[in-house]
C-alpha cells in the first residue's frame, strides 16, 4: 500500500492490480558477428513496436513483417504477455520492419517489446528465457554493440565501445532459414584449436569495432557456426567475399542467417550497398540490400 498527502490528509492508495500498458519500441539485432557466437550482438535501425490495450479477450493486429503469422493464443506476443500478466485479455498491436526468420533477431525483438509493453520488471530476462540465449535481446534492450551471457540462468549484458564512423550493410534474402534448422547444423563438440581460434578473432573484432582503423577482415572469421551453416545457404561464401571486395571492412553471417552483415565506414557504405544489390542478382539470390545505421537507443517505452 502507498501513502500520499491530499489537502493535508493522509490518503492510502491500493496498488494497481492491472499494470499500465505502454507502447514499446525496439531495434533489430545482428548477433554472433562472426566469432562472437551467442556472446556478441549489434542493434540495427530496423524497428518493431508493440502496443497493448485491455480487451475482453485476446486480439492481435499485426502489420509489416510477420503479419502473416497466425494471430491466436500460440502467437509469441500472446505467450509473452500471458506469462507477464497472467492472462491475455488484451488487444496486441504489432508493427514491424524486422524480417522474420532472417537472422535479425525477430523473435527476440517481439518477446522483448511484448514483455516491456506488458510491464515486466525485467523484460530482458523474459526475452532471454524465450530465446535460450541473451545476446539478441540484450542488443535490442541496450542498443549499440553488446556482449551478453547467462550467469546462473540470468542474463548479464553490457554495452561495448562502437566507432561512430561505422555503418552497416545487410543482405536480406527472400528465403527464410529457421533458427532450429540452423542450430541443427552445428556440431555438438568443438576442438580446443577451434575454440582458441574464435576467442582470438573475437578479441580482434571487439578492438576493431571500437576503432575501425584496427578492424581487419580476418576478425570476422569463425570456426563454430559459419562454415557449418554454409550448405544451408551455399551462395553466402561468394556474397561475403564480394562484400569485402566492394569495400566492406569485414563481413559475416547475421545471427543464424541467411542475412549477411557487412561492416563499413560511412563513406563506403552506400557503394557497398549498391554492390550488394548487384551481388545478389549475379548469384541468383532474390532479396534486399540495406544500408543501416546502428541503433543506439535500444528499448524505448512510451
Amino acid at each position: 500500500m502507498d501513502s500520499d498527502l491530499d489537502n493535508g490528509v493522509e490518503v492510502t492508495r491500493a496498488p494497481l492490480h492491472f499494470p499500465a500498458m505502454p507502447r514499446a519500441r525496439v531495434p533489430a539485432s545482428s548477433a554472433n558477428l562472426g566469432p562472437g557466437f551467442d556472446a556478441l550482438a549489434l542493434a540495427l535501425a530496423l524497428h518493431l513496436e508493440v502496443e497493448l490495450e485491455p480487451a475482453p479477450s485476446l486480439r492481435i493486429d499485426a502489420s509489416g513483417e510477420g503479419a502473416d503469422i497466425p494471430r491466436n493464443a500460440g502467437h509469441l506476443a500472446a505467450r509473452v504477455v500471458r506469462s507477464v500478466l497472467g492472462h491475455d485479455d488484451v488487444a496486441i498491436t504489432i508493427r514491424s520492419d524486422v524480417p522474420v526468420g532472417r537472422g535479425l533477431g525477430s523473435s527476440a525483438t517481439l518477446a522483448l517489446a511484448a514483455a516491456a509493453a506488458a510491464g515486466a520488471a525485467d523484460p530482458l530476462a523474459v526475452a532471454a528465457g524465450v530465446e535460450g540465449h541473451p545476446e539478441n535481446a540484450a542488443a535490442s534492450m541496450l542498443g549499440g554493440l553488446v556482449t551478453a551471457a547467462l550467469i546462473e540462468g540470468a542474463p548479464v549484458a553490457f554495452r561495448l565501445p562502437l566507432d561512430d564512423t561505422l555503418a552497416f550493410v545487410v543482405l536480406v534474402p527472400d528465403r527464410k532459414l529457421p533458427t532450429r534448422e540452423a542450430r541443427a547444423a552445428l556440431p555438438t563438440h568443438v576442438s580446443h584449436g577451434d575454440a582458441a581460434f574464435n576467442v582470438g578473432r573475437m578479441g580482434l573484432l571487439v578492438a576493431g569495432l571500437a576503432d575501425h582503423r584496427y578492424l581487419v577482415a580476418e576478425a570476422m572469421e569463425d570456426r563454430l557456426h559459419q562454415t557449418q551453416r554454409t550448405p544451408l545457404f551455399p551462395e553466402s561464401a561468394r556474397l561475403l567475399e564480394g562484400l569485402r571486395e566492394a569495400g566492406a571492412l569485414a563481413a559475416a553471417w547475421s545471427g543464424a542467417g541467411p542475412s549477411l552483415l557487412a561492416v563499413c565506414t560511412r563513406d563506403s557504405a552506400d557503394a557497398v550497398q549498391r554492390s550488394g544489390e548487384r551481388l545478389m542478382q549475379v548469384n541468383g539470390v532474390a532479396g534486399r540490400s540495406l544500408r543501416l545505421e546502428p541503433d543506439l537507443e535500444g528499448l524505448v517505452v512510451d
